[in-house]
């Protein structure tokens, strides 16, 4: 029986795939396959095979058009996430990737001038937004999982997926004698800056007010859940589908309660949670290590750009005479 031996770019290839996480994967996914339709449009023969200009002209049409699915035009952190699906396309075929042009590049500095370059920042969902959104959370099952999402999402600083991706091993509730009870720790299997999966613990307080240990003990006594994902779907009348919920449903399940409370939800995404505990912890004046111990930040200028935003008031320089 014949067997067939991986050559050095086939494992070059698949070094490459997993580098990349789950969700960036899909989405370069979805890159590629929007290039290679607009290839199809434009009668471009190999999308493999496309000239400096013509991949200039996709960006500018990413940038520029309504996508015909949504109807909505892409950011331009959407539009350079899809560059880099398409540069990673041509460097797992083993040719020059047509993206590090100087057509290619000169184009997205234009775009990204014409659309203004600086970044969509999220609102910060400060502590007192969060209690006020817990309030908000009815006394249902669909509610107090909605109430331990948001306690838990912010009180470990967490993104998105790693919410959805949370399961019931990955929680060690402490005992009495540790902490007095209110302590826990949660691991999680793979984020953003743990790409390798080697796990990262997050220490949680349950606190005075938030109380996101007694919320995720409601949640499991209530769901009746003891393995698999921590948070699922759930159907119309509250039975469980023993199906994790997709990312997509955090900033959904927030914009709704920041409604509730008055909240703009259109600049309330899932970072805000995040971004929400490392400015509440800056303004309280946490320490630059114990917040990068919860947020898991590596790079702390990224931290310091947040306590900045916290103090951009305090003892501010025109204090004594505007």
């Amino acid at each position: 029986m014949e067997t067939l031996a991986l050559t050095d770019r086939d494992l070059q290839i698949e070094a490459i795939s997993s580098e990349l996480s789950e969700n960036t994967r899909t989405a370069y996914h979805k890159g590629w396959r929007r290039f290679a339709d607009y290839c199809v449009v434009e009668r471009i023969a190999d999308p493999l095979a496309a000239s400096p200009d013509e991949v200039a002209r996709f960006f500018v049409r990413l940038a520029t058009r309504p996508s015909p699915q949504s109807g909505v035009i892409l950011s331009m952190g959407t539009v350079m996430l899809y560059k880099s699906a398409v540069n990673k396309k041509y460097l797992e075929a083993g040719k020059p990737s047509p993206t590090s042009h100087p057509v290619v590049r000169s184009t997205l500095k234009g775009l990204a001038r014409l659309r203004g370059s600086s970044s969509r920042r999220v609102e910060a969902l400060r502590e007192y937004h969060i209690e006020a959104m817990l309030q908000a959370c009815p006394n249902t099952l669909i509610g107090k999982r909605d109430a331990a999402i948001i306690a838990i999402g912010f009180a470990g600083a967490l993104r998105r997926s790693e919410i959805c991706n949370l399961a019931v091993d990955d929680l060690e509730f402490l005992d009495s004698k540790e902490n007095d009870g209110h302590g826990m720790w949660i691991t999680i299997r793979q984020s953003k800056t743990d790409q390798q999966g080697k796990g990262q613990r997050v220490a949680i307080l349950d606190g005075m007010t938030i109380r996101p240990i007694k919320r995720i003990r409601l949640w499991l006594e209530s769901s009746g859940i003891t393995r698999g994902p921590l948070f699922q779907t759930l159907k119309r009348g509250g039975h469980l589908r023993g199906r994790p919920m997709h990312h997509s449903d955090i900033p959904r399940i927030l914009k709704c309660y920041a409604a509730h409370i008055g909240l703009d939800p259109k600049h309330i995404a899932g970072h805000s949670l995040r971004a929400g505990f490392v400015t509440s912890a800056a303004v309280h004046h946490a320490r630059l290590d114990k917040i990068m111990a919860v947020s898991r930040h590596t790079n702390p200028a990224t931290v310091m750009a947040y306590i900045r935003d916290a103090d951009a008031f305090a003892d501010h320089a025109g204090q004594r005479f505007l």
